[in-house]
């Protein structure tokens, strides 16, 4: 128990004595301490030089003791010496003036010394109140909650420089980690949509008694391309986390097949919930140019949507063409429709309407926004037609290729 209790003791010596403050105030004090000691022993070995050359005058005072009244020597012209009891009394009032000085000498360099720990101690602290409060801010902050800036204020020198780094690296590190929770959210989001459509399709092939060959195969080719877009997603995740950026492509596509492809991957879903979806595609190539995967996980971001908020009966209509502004896909529906003064809203990141519906359905209110992310990261643009009460019409624009059409 003794050992452990010293062991802790000694611990505390020596973490307080590697402080970066207690180092400076003995660098101070010893700075401080040196000098006035340099100080106060050259005024002492000065005034003993300057008494000692004083013995050696007293020859001429004794003269000037001994002239007449003619002024010249009584004695004769001789050099006269200090009698012994002048000379004594003399060197007496040297040694005590000395011995008194040394005395006054160190204490004064005894209360200097501790005068000079406690401006050390003073001045260090102030010296580094600066990294105090970068200490402090760098211990309340969270991995989940980098929010936090130093934001040192002063004189632009060393020490501020070093705050004003923290804070871009800070800053940095914060975007970096925003951007990762952003792509989880997302890639979460995405890979909802295509096991939806897998788990729908599997369920309807298998309760159907009466299903063929032709139906599983159907099936099987609706969850291959959905597997294949869950895959494409799960390779940009893993290359997102080796790399830290998000993986960009740039393909030549059309978008006619891509929207028919994705209906039909929805149909089944659709069929499930009573709606009927229908697909009106041009027979004239709509080229485009950019990320494949992203703009099928916009499209069907917006048939999902459709599906899920369109009331039973009703229909959704798949649409893609061309007009002066380029190519286009629209997915429309019959559902609620969105009122005017929240149209604005509804690209908004967690937007999600009637919150209540929302979480009762698991949605996160990231679809839109990703819709619209890509469609202006391809230099395009999202338009929503829509009146409550009415349904909701949604155009994805692209600006068309100028690449050879895909065939």
């Amino acid at each position: 128990m003794a050992d452990t209790s010293a062991s802790g003791i000694d611990r505390r010596v020596h973490g307080f004595g590697g402080s970066i403050r207690f180092r400076l105030t003995v660098l101070y004090s010893v700075l401080l301490f040196g000098l006035g000691a340099i100080v106060v022993g050259g005024i002492y070995a000065g005034l003993s030089l300057s008494l000692e050359k004083q013995n050696v005058s007293r020859t001429e005072q004794a003269a000037f003791l001994f002239r007449g009244v003619d002024g010249e020597p009584t004695l004769g012209r001789m050099e006269f010496k200090v009698p012994d009891p002048l000379a004594v009394f003399e060197r007496e009032i040297n040694t005590r003036a000395l011995d008194q000085l040394r005395t006054y000498a160190f204490g004064a360099l005894g209360m200097l010394f501790v005068g000079s720990l406690g401006v050390g101690w003073f001045v260090a602290g102030i010296v580094l109140r600066p990294v105090g409060r970068i200490t402090g801010v760098a211990r309340d902050i969270q991995a989940t909650d980098l929010s936090r800036r130093i934001q040192l204020d002063g004189p632009d020198d060393e020490l501020k420089q070093l705050a004003d780094t923290f804070d871009d690296m800070l800053g940095r590190i914060d975007d970096a980690f925003a951007s990762q929770r952003d792509f989880i959210h997302e890639a979460s989001h995405e890979l909802r949509n295509p096991l939806a459509v897998i788990r729908t399709n599997v369920d309807v092939v298998l309760d159907d008694p009466d299903a063929d060959v032709e139906d599983y195969r159907l099936a099987s080719e609706v969850v291959g391309r959905s597997a294949s877009r869950m895959s494409t997603l799960v390779d940009d995740l893993l290359d997102y986390a080796r790399h830290g950026t998000r993986p960009a492509r740039e393909e030549d596509l059309d978008l006619g097949p891509v929207a028919c492809d994705l209906a039909a991957e929805f149909a089944t879903l659709a069929e499930a919930r009573d709606l009927a979806l229908s697909t009106t595609v041009g027979n004239r190539p709509l080229p485009v140019c950019g990320d494949g995967p992203a703009i099928r996980r916009a499209i069907a971001n917006l048939l999902a949507n459709a599906v899920r908020l369109a009331p039973p009966g009703s229909t959704v209509r798949v649409g893609a063409g061309e007009d002066a502004d380029g190519m286009w896909v629209s997915v429309t529906d019959e559902g609620p429709g969105i009122a005017p003064e929240d149209q604005a809203n509804v690209f908004n990141r967690f937007w999600r309407g009637d919150r209540s519906r929302a979480r009762e359905e698991g949605r996160s209110g990231l679809g839109l926004t990703i819709v619209q992310q890509i469609a202006q990261a391809h230099g395009g643009r999202v338009d929503l037609y829509s009146e409550a009460g009415s349904g909701s019409s949604f155009v994805i624009r692209l600006p068309r290729s100028h690449n050879q059409p895909v065939e």
